[in-house]
């Protein structure tokens, strides 16, 4: 046995491994993109970075379907995203052993809602796994796909963000099972899911479901942890740490096996406790189960709070009343969120700002493009929405407002689920622009490659998407393809597509400033700097409406560049009408 520190994001790519997985797919998106960047590192996996979540589920089906021991991955909002095939292989069943993990992001430090993915396992009607601790996560994912295996079905296997991010020791074995892929044998009553075939598979899903409820009143997954009586706690996930935590001599119904509820199991808890409470985030999914068996429940939600994660101390606030007294601490500088020096969605955002532009948003990096100076975002929905939504208010206001309406949409974000929006307004006659803001990877979630980019998860070069000639396929003959960072041609190609009388792409290409590459090359470029003597100061201001984060203001309110920030890109040097920004001598 090997003691590693692992992140439960690393653990669950570990522990799949050595459970023989054969396939991994993802889409990637915090708090899940770890996993498949962990998984595509073993030589012994066939891992792939999918077009979008519902794709990676697809293939990871397939495979099962087709023999193989298979992974998805994605964050909770990408489950809506896969939720069609989902469902549909709840009634299928599987082959080779399935697994989906669900990386719950309770607090949204990085999306647009908290939702609890442990409803859609119990609405999909398939087991629901909990890990506490990235030791829990190495062990029970392996578990699953022997879960998955026995009972024909795939395993939801729930995360949440602070067990994905935590790092903790994992002993682990570092022995790969060998697991043979096995037969495929053509069954069409099991895998096609017409009516006829999938009425009598639902009697099999309600059955196998009778099964598990059984399994999980006795499986090790779920535990009693006996201590004193007076108080008992029934937990899952991170709030199990919490509550011991709080109540350390308290006993405790630890559920790793959430769904289907162990019903048995929880009475004999409840027998001998005096009163019982559930800690659980976000969602009452635990005490509901109670409730309905007619298991008395002391308190939950009507104190546990029901939004935002839990902590130790919301816990204990939350249940005792009592908060600790903890360090003040320390001042720091707060640092409004902002895109990056040299962005090249700056140049973009910059003039659909000047062109007093309706800007339906997307979901990436740019959708910072809705904070102040820049302000040029109306709307951010979900993955491909800006696409819909531009035509959206096209159809409500009128073709007038169209030409005052651009939707905007990352490399990433268009190939993940934007292509179909765009074709439905060439479809539907409509004129709307889009703008497509391609910086050549996915880079909110940290660079990783998509079709565009040229490159697979596992660093092979491949066939890249040409958006401009996709585009074009589609239907869409006024296509502008412009560099960013020229501010002049760029408000130039957004005026023209705004103004055409069909709908128009702009293909705004020059890649992340982050990337790699990207950083060699602004090592090279001089940094600029403001003379003080030409700098109008607050009469202009001009370069401040970039939001670039070099820029800044000195004691006299004219404008100042820092150069451990700056990235030279020169786009300061374009709005300054006054030519007071140039760039260093390099020595």
């Amino acid at each position: 046995m090997t003691k590693l520190l692992l992140s439960g994001n690393e653990a669950a790519a570990h522990g799949a491994y050595e459970a023989g997985v054969h396939v991994a797919a993802a889409y990637p998106g915090t708090p899940s993109t770890e996993i498949l960047e962990t998984i595509a590192k073993f030589p012994e996996v066939d891992a792939e970075w999918s077009p979008n979540e519902k794709v990676a589920f697809e293939v990871a089906l397939g495979a099962a379907i087709a023999g193989a021991r298979a992974m998805v991955s994605m964050k909770h909002v990408g489950l809506n995203v896969a939720a069609d095939p989902f469902f549909s292989a709840s009634y299928t069943g599987v082959n080779g052993g399935l697994v989906v993990i669900t990386a719950d992001d309770p607090g949204m430090h990085s999306s647009q809602n908290e939702q609890d993915n442990r409803r859609y396992g119990k609405f999909a009607k398939v087991p629901v796994i909990e890990p506490s601790d990235p030791q829990e996560v190495y062990e029970f994912i392996q578990k699953a796909f022997d879960i998955s295996e026995e009972f024909d079905t795939p395993v939801l296997f729930r995360l949440t963000t602070r067990i994905s991010h935590t790092k903790g020791v994992v002993v682990a074995s570092g022995e790969r099972k060998a697991v043979p892929v096995k037969p495929y044998r053509k069954d069409i009553e099991k895998y096609v899911i017409i009516p006829s075939h999938a009425r009598k598979r639902h009697y099999v899903v309600e059955e196998r479901t009778e099964k598990l409820r059984e399994f999980a009143n006795r499986t090790e997954l779920n535990r009693i942890e006996w201590r004193d009586t007076d108080l008992g706690i029934i937990t899952d996930s991170v709030a199990y740490q919490y509550a011991r935590e709080v109540f350390p001599n308290a006993s405790i119904l630890k559920l790793g096996l959430v769904w289907p509820f162990p019903v048995e199991l929880a009475k004999e808890f409840r027998d001998k406790v005096k009163r019982l409470y559930v800690i659980e985030e976000l969602e009452p999914f635990i005490e509901e189960e109670l409730r309905f068996y007619g298991i008395h429940v002391d308190v939950g939600k009507d104190k546990v709070p029901m939004i935002e994660e839990l902590t130790p101390s919301r816990v204990r606030v939350a249940l005792t009343g009592v908060e600790l007294p903890h360090p003040e601490p320390q001042k720091s500088v707060i640092r409004p969120p902002a895109l990056c020096p040299g962005c090249p969605h700056t140049g973009v955002f910059f003039n659909l700002a000047k062109l007093r532009a309706h800007v339906t948003g997307d979901i990436g990096c740019y959708t910072l493009g809705v904070l102040p100076p820049l302000s040029a975002m109306d709307t951010t929905i979900c993955m491909g929405a800006s696409v819909g939504n531009a035509f959206g208010f096209e159809k409500a206001q009128g073709k007038k407002f169209a030409k005052k309406t651009v939707g905007v949409i990352g490399d990433s974000t268009f190939l993940h689920n934007g292509i179909t929006g765009l074709i439905d307004i060439v479809y539907n006659k409509g004129i709307s622009t889009i703008v497509i803001l391609d910086n050549r990877t996915t880079a909110m979630t940290g660079h990783q490659p998509h079709p565009a980019t040229g490159k697979t998860a596992k660093g092979e070069e491949t066939q890249a998407v040409d958006f401009e000639k996709l585009v074009r396929a589609i239907g869409i003959n006024h296509v502008t393809k412009v560099d960013p960072h020229d501010l002049k041609a760029t408000y130039k190609a957004l005026k023209n597509a705004m103004e055409a009388e069909e709908p128009a792409v702009v293909i705004a290409e020059r890649a992340c400033a982050l990337l790699p590459e990207e950083r060699k090359a602004a090592a090279k470029r001089p940094k600029k700097y403001i003379d003080a003597e030409a700098c109008r100061g607050d009469k202009c201001h001009l370069c401040l409406r970039l939001g670039c984060p070099a820029i800044g203001v000195d004691e006299n309110l004219k404008a100042k560049i820092d150069p451990l920030l700056c990235v030279g890109c020169e786009l300061c040097i374009q709005t300054c009408p006054f030519d007071a920004i140039h760039p260093e001598e390099v020595k």
